[in-house]
C-alpha cells in the first residue's frame, strides 16, 4: 500500500512539473492570428473643395481625384514602382507589333447600381478624350484622336494604336464611367452634369452624400463600402471626406477627434504631426522635381550651350543645404530625370556633388576670371573674358518657397563669380511669356510629373520638341535623342530599362538642366487604423491604392481556439 501511495505521489509531481512547463513557456507567435473583420470608419481631412467628382474632370482639383480614387475603377493601376496592377480587367496582352491592347473585364466588375461593367463603359469613357470640348491638354486629345477603340464583345474590348508607342499603358489608369447611365452624353454637357454630384462608380466605396453645415455648404463626402467591389468588400465599413481651409484647421479637427488623418501634412503643420503619438506620419518621394531651365540656345549668351559651364552651376549648389534650410529637410536630392523608385530609375546613378572648387575651376577653364584684388561674396565681385561680365538673368515662381529657392541659388552663383538676377513671375507667365517662346536664360520651375506612372520623358528632352515642345532648354544630342525614340517603341520593359539607363547617365554628363530636389509627401493617419502600405507616389490619390486593405476591427486568438 505504502508502495502505491509513493507512486501515486511521484506521478502528481510529474504532472505538476509538466504544467509548470507549459504555463512557464512563451506562446509560440505561428499558433496565434490576428484577423482583420468588417467594420469601423475613418474619416480624413482634406484641404479645399470638392466641385465635380468624375474621373475625367479632376486634373486640376486634388480633393475630387482623392474622393475619385475611391469611387471609381479603371482597367489598371499602377504600383510605387510605376508597374501596371489589374483592377477591373481581368487580363490585358499586347500584339507581337505593339500596335493592339485587348482587355477582358472581369466577370464580377459591377457599378454600384448593380449594372455589370463593360466594353461600352470603357469605349464611352476613352471616347470623351477625342472630343474637340473637352478640357484636356492637346498632345492628350491628339493621341486619342489617332486612337481606336474596338468592342470585341460584352467583355473584351480592344485599343488599335497607329504605332508602336510603349507609354501606353499609363492612359489605362483611368476611372470608367458608367455607359447605361450617360450614354449620349457629350464632353461639354458632361461638364455640368447631374451625375457629377450623384456619381455612380464601380470602386471600393460607394456615394452617400454630401454633408452640410447649417447654411447648407457642403463640408464633406460619405462614402460606404461596396459589397461588390471586384477586388473585394473592403474591411472599412464607411469613409468620410471632410473638407478644410488650410492645414492648420485640418490639424486642429484631429486634436478635437473630428477626423483620423490629414491628407496631405504641409511642413506649417509637420512638428505637432510628428509630436503626437497616435498619428502615424507616413513620407514618400512626390512626383514632381525642382528644375533651373537653361537656355541652351540663347543668342547673346553662348555659354549657356557649354556643358561646362551648366555643370558648374550645378556644383556650385548646396542641394542638401537647401532641402535642409529651406524644406525642413522634406525632399531628396535630384540625381536625374526619372524619379526615384521608378523602375526606370538607375539605382547607381550619382547626382553631380557639391564642389565649389570643381565649379571655379570650370568657369577658368572657359576664361571666365575673377577680377584682380576684389574680395570673394563683394557685388563687384564677377567674372570677365576681357569684355564681358558673367551674368544670368534667372526668372521664378513668386511664391515663398521658390523665391527663397532662387534667392539662395543666386547667392550661390555669385559666390564663384556669376552676376545673377532675379525675376519673379506668376506660373501661368512664366510659362506664356519665357518658356514657350524661349525668351529667358534661367527658369526655376516645378516639373510635375503627376497622375504619370511611366517614366517616358521624350517630350522634355527629345529634339523634335527643342522649337516648339516641352523641350524648353531647347537641348539637342542625338544620343539621347535615339535613346528616347527606341524606349518609346520598345514594349520590352528589360529593353526600356536599358535604353532609360543610358538616356540618364548621358544626362548628368550633359545637364541640360539643374535639377535640385524632389519633395516629400507627407500624409498623417491614426495609429488605429492598420493595413495602410504607402510606397512611392505618382499622385497624392495614390495613398489610397490598398485602402480596401486598411481595417480597424481585428479578431484575435490561438489556432483551434478563437477569441474575438
Amino acid at each position: 500500500m505504502r508502495r502505491i501511495i509513493w507512486q501515486l505521489v511521484i506521478a502528481l509531481g510529474g504532472l505538476l512539473l509538466v504544467l509548470g512547463l507549459l504555463l512557464g513557456q512563451t506562446p509560440d507567435p505561428e499558433a496565434t492570428f490576428v484577423q482583420p473583420v468588417h467594420g469601423g470608419s475613418y474619416a480624413e481631412g482634406l484641404i479645399g473643395r470638392s466641385i465635380r467628382l468624375n474621373p475625367l474632370l479632376d486634373r486640376g482639383n486634388q480633393v475630387d481625384r482623392d474622393i475619385d480614387r475611391l469611387l471609381y475603377g479603371a482597367l489598371v493601376r499602377f504600383n510605387s514602382f510605376g508597374d501596371p496592377v489589374l483592377e477591373l480587367a481581368e487580363s490585358f496582352a499586347v500584339s507581337a507589333d505593339a500596335t493592339l491592347y485587348n482587355f477582358t473585364i472581369r466577370e464580377d466588375a459591377m457599378w454600384h447600381d448593380g449594372e455589370p461593367v463593360t466594353a461600352n463603359d470603357v469605349i464611352y469613357t476613352f471616347s470623351k478624350f477625342a472630343e474637340e470640348e473637352y478640357p484636356a491638354p492637346e498632345d492628350l486629345k491628339q493621341l486619342w484622336t489617332e486612337v481606336q477603340v474596338v468592342k470585341l464583345d460584352d467583355k473584351n474590348v480592344q485599343f488599335q494604336l497607329p504605332e508602336r508607342f510603349a507609354p501606353f499603358m499609363d492612359y489605362m489608369a483611368v476611372g470608367l464611367l458608367p455607359d447605361h447611365l450617360l450614354r449620349g452624353v457629350d464632353a461639354e454637357a458632361l461638364i455640368n452634369h447631374p451625375f457629377n454630384l450623384e456619381p455612380i462608380g464601380s470602386g471600393p466605396f460607394r456615394f452617400e452624400g454630401f454633408q452640410r453645415d447649417d447654411n447648407g455648404e457642403v463640408t464633406g463626402v460619405s462614402l460606404t463600402a461596396f459589397e461588390d467591389y471586384a477586388l473585394g468588400q473592403p474591411f472599412l465599413e464607411r469613409v468620410e471626406f471632410r473638407f478644410f481651409g488650410d492645414a492648420h484647421a485640418a490639424f486642429q479637427a484631429f486634436e478635437d477627434g473630428e477626423v483620423d488623418g490629414i491628407g496631405q501634412v504641409s511642413e506649417e503643420i509637420l512638428d505637432s504631426v510628428l509630436a503626437q503619438p497616435d498619428l502615424n506620419l507616413h513620407s514618400v518621394r512626390s512626383p514632381s522635381t525642382a528644375i533651373v531651365f537653361l537656355n541652351t540656345r540663347h543668342p547673346d549668351k553662348d555659354y549657356l550651350g557649354e556643358k561646362d559651364f551648366r555643370q558648374a552651376l550645378t556644383m556650385a549648389v548646396d542641394r542638401q543645404r537647401m532641402i535642409g534650410e529651406l524644406l525642413g529637410g522634406q525632399g531628396l536630392v535630384a540625381s536625374g530625370p526619372i524619379l526615384p523608385g521608378n523602375w526606370a530609375f538607375a539605382p547607381n546613378l550619382e547626382p553631380l556633388p557639391f564642389d565649389m572648387l570643381a565649379a571655379e575651376e570650370l568657369l577658368a577653364d572657359q576664361g571666365w576670371e575673377v577680377p584682380a584684388g576684389i574680395p570673394r561674396g563683394s557685388p563687384d565681385y564677377i567674372r570677365t573674358d576681357g569684355e564681358n561680365q558673367l551674368s544670368i538673368q534667372l526668372a521664378h515662381l513668386d511664391d515663398a518657397l521658390y523665391t527663397a529657392v532662387a534667392e539662395m541659388l543666386q547667392a550661390s552663383w555669385q559666390s564663384v563669380g556669376i552676376s545673377v538676377e532675379l525675376v519673379s513671375l506668376p506660373a501661368p507667365a512664366i510659362v506664356s511669356d519665357m518658356l514657350i517662346p524661349r525668351q529667358f536664360e534661367a527658369v526655376l520651375t516645378e516639373l510635375d510629373a503627376s497622375q504619370v506612372a511611366d517614366p517616358d520623358p521624350y517630350s522634355f528632352w527629345h529634339d523634335s520638341q527643342a522649337e516648339t515642345g516641352q523641350n524648353y532648354s531647347g537641348f539637342e544630342d542625338r544620343n539621347i535623342s535615339l535613346w528616347l525614340e527606341q524606349a518609346r517603341i520598345t514594349p520590352n520593359k528589360d529593353r526600356r530599362q536599358e535604353h532609360y539607363r543610358d538616356f540618364q547617365f548621358r544626362f548628368r554628363d550633359q545637364a541640360p538642366a539643374l535639377l535640385l530636389y524632389h519633395p516629400i509627401f507627407n500624409y498623417a493617419i491614426s495609429s488605429d487604423i492598420q493595413g495602410a502600405n504607402l510606397g512611392p507616389v505618382y499622385d497624392p490619390s495614390d495613398r489610397f491604392a490598398n485602402i480596401k486593405d486598411w481595417f480597424l476591427l481585428v479578431r484575435r486568438g490561438f489556432s483551434g481556439a478563437e477569441e474575438t
